[in-house]
């Protein structure tokens, strides 16, 4: 299996680049799975409807989210009708919408997890160790056509995203963190086969702090005081921030695993599987 997980969407230069560069991926790198965290795709801050019909039109096939799922009241009543949208699984079960979404392709199934960490993070959660353990017993790699599992960990700590990742090293495909909106560089394969990234980093404009337009600095990290009110997004030009996995079919389990960067805010980044042919107007 081919599969490209983008890091969290933010406002319009997110999406600006997922309709510009998914497609292109996907023909580019053969992929069989797109997966978006899009929690932050409206307006900086939450995720609607019509973001996500737009993510789909691109070539998008799964959205996670995180702690800020529920920001616009509609996502309330949508997330029960569209499944391909997914929420922390680790919310109680009376919370609209699933932790989980499988995902059916012409190779085989992908099942996509979506979880929150429990440290720094607002609201907490219960411990999403044991649920996603327990789910795993009803979906294993390699029975019933699942073809792989990717687990979207949206947290604070890198450390609690490592753990994650090792306590399920050998049982999925990819355990990748988001939510920090910034690139981790720490991309690798774990000894059991488990593809790792502490973070994939921010859809969006990077001439920014995570989002947010340089103007806030003199609020947050200067006075310390409270802004009059929340900053609108940065629309500046925006870079496309992820990773590709490529699994083995017969065991599910990762043999290659790259960061992925493209657009104009930070350095370039893809696989060497396509380095060599990406037309200039995509670099």
């Amino acid at each position: 299996m081919r599969i490209l997980f983008c890091g969290d969407v933010v406002a319009r230069s997110g999406r600006e680049v997922i309709q510009k560069y998914i497609p292109y991926l996907r023909k580019k790198m053969s992929l069989d799975c797109v997966i978006v965290n899009g929690e932050n795709a409206q307006h900086g801050c939450g995720i609607a409807g019509v973001n996500c019909r737009l993510f789909y039109e691109s070539g998008v096939d799964v959205i996670t989210t995180g702690n800020h799922v529920w920001d616009h009241k509609e996502m309330f009543s949508y997330i029960g009708t569209d499944p391909r949208v997914i929420r922390p699984i680790n919310f109680i079960d009376s919370v609209p919408g699933k932790g989980f979404f499988l995902c059916h392709t012409p190779k085989g199934d992908i099942l996509v997890i979506n979880a929150m960490g429990q440290v720094f993070m607002r609201p907490v959660l219960d411990n999403p160790f044991p649920i996603i353990a327990n789910l795993l017993k009803l979906h294993q790699l390699t029975r019933n056509n699942l073809k792989a599992i990717v687990i979207d960990l949206h947290a604070e700590t890198t450390s609690e995203k490592i753990g994650l990742a090792y306590y399920l090293d050998g049982r999925v495909s990819m355990v990748v963190g988001t939510h920090t909106h910034v690139p981790t560089a720490d991309a690798r394969i774990l000894p059991c086969g488990t593809g790792f990234l502490s973070d994939a980093g921010m859809c969006g404009d990077y001439a920014s702090i995570i989002g947010a337009p340089l103007e806030t600095l003199p609020f947050r990290f200067l006075k310390k005081v409270p802004q009059p009110k929340r900053p609108d997004p940065t629309n500046g030009k925006g870079t496309l921030c992820g990773v590709y996995l490529e699994t083995d079919d017969s065991t599910g389990l990762a043999v290659a695993i790259h960061s992925i960067c493209l657009g104009g805010g930070v350095p370039n980044n893809i696989p060497p599987t396509i380095v060599n042919s990406v037309d200039d107007e995509y670099k």
